[in-house]
């Protein structure tokens, strides 16, 4: 079979096609034909060797992949040859094959679009959580998001409204209208002071930031926390540049998330939270397929309507990876096993 490896950290240029054997599952496994694979900014992360606990080269990346069962190996109880299923892999996914414990792969209906549901398992998934698992928003909640035009942000802003929740979403001038049309309120970061914007809201600020970049940024989203206020640390963009690994990022990083979380625990009337959708899955396993369930009905009524950027081949991951770099905006690419 092909699959993608890392052999050393960089680029899109590190990203090769390489044959292996077709895996075979053991025991409490399954085995996935890979019907689509998810391209995200975590992949980008692995691949650049920023991504917190991460494997090291040689590696496959993929964080999610969607197919059907193809085989499973002995003591396998729930999942079945032929079942459609979704998986969160972390690593490993650009592969037409891969055998992963049962307990990973998710059952899901066979007549929605493998992308579609690479779609929703990941940054809709990732948006879902942050709203109600992580900063457990309640109606009428006011929220800062940073980035509101990219994937997971597009994905915020359509499940912002079933959840009664009021986004202010900073964004780049072109995508501003983006942000406003879906609900948000946009900040144009270029040209306007977020944290002088918050303030002046009432009460001195936002219930909710969710901070996915990171950095001095994270400092300043704590700021914009009104008096009982939740900042979410889930991300690591300030970590990358021009495609590559930052150190200087990666030092500005680590000493503000310290800043805040000790800032966090020093405030009585402001907290801070950490979130990583791998990690919660892990310590909460049935909260995943409960929350894709709800998501692929938000889906089919017409709620949230992902959108497909881009179907590649698998031997093009570098393409995906160069395309995802020049547009990160909504539309999620995938992999597929053919053209």
């Amino acid at each position: 079979m092909k699959h993608i490896v890392v052999n050393r950290y960089g680029g899109p240029e590190a990203l090769v096609t390489e044959s292996a054997l077709e895996p075979v599952a053991g025991p409490g496994e399954v085995c996935i034909r890979v019907a689509a694979a998810g391209v995200s900014f975590t992949d980008r992360l692995l691949r650049a060797g920023t991504y917190m606990g991460g494997p090291k080269p040689p590696f496959t990346p993929g964080y999610a992949v969607a197919g059907v069962v193809e085989h499973v190996g002995a003591g396998c109880a729930v999942v079945q040859p032929g079942d459609s299923v979704v998986a969160l892999l972390v690593w490993g996914g650009y592969a037409e094959k891969v055998c992963i414990p049962e307990p990973l792969a998710v059952r899901v209906p066979a007549d929605v679009d493998p992308a579609v549901l690479v779609a929703l398992a990941f940054p809709y998934m990732t948006a879902y959580q942050l709203i109600h698992r992580a900063a457990e928003t309640k109606p009428g909640e006011c929220a800062l998001y940073h980035g509101a035009a990219g994937r997971v942000g597009i994905a915020l802003l359509e499940l912002a409204r079933p959840a009664g929740l009021n986004v202010y979403g900073t964004a780049a001038s072109p995508d501003c209208g983006v942000v406003a049309e879906l609900g948000g309120v946009p900040i144009d970061y270029a040209k306007e002071d977020f944290l002088e914007r918050v303030r002046n809201l009432p009460g001195g600020g936002v219930d909710v930031a969710f901070d996915g970049i990171g950095g001095r940024l994270s400092v300043r989203s704590f700021r914009a926390l009104r008096r009982g206020g939740r900042l979410v640390l889930f991300g690591h963009y300030s970590t990358l540049k021009d495609d590559r690994r930052n150190r200087l990022g990666q030092l500005e990083w680590y000493a503000a998330t310290a800043a805040v979380v000790a800032a966090g625990t020093l405030d009585p009337h402001r907290r801070v939270l950490g979130y990583r959708i791998a990690a919660l899955r892990d310590r909460h396993p049935f909260w995943f397929e409960v929350d894709l369930t709800k998501l692929i009905t938000l889906y089919r009524a017409g709620t949230i309507k992902p959108i497909i950027a881009a179907r590649i081949p698998l031997p093009e991951a570098r393409r995906a990876h160069e395309m995802l770099e020049q547009s990160p905006g909504p539309g999620q690419i995938v992999l597929v096993p053919h053209g």
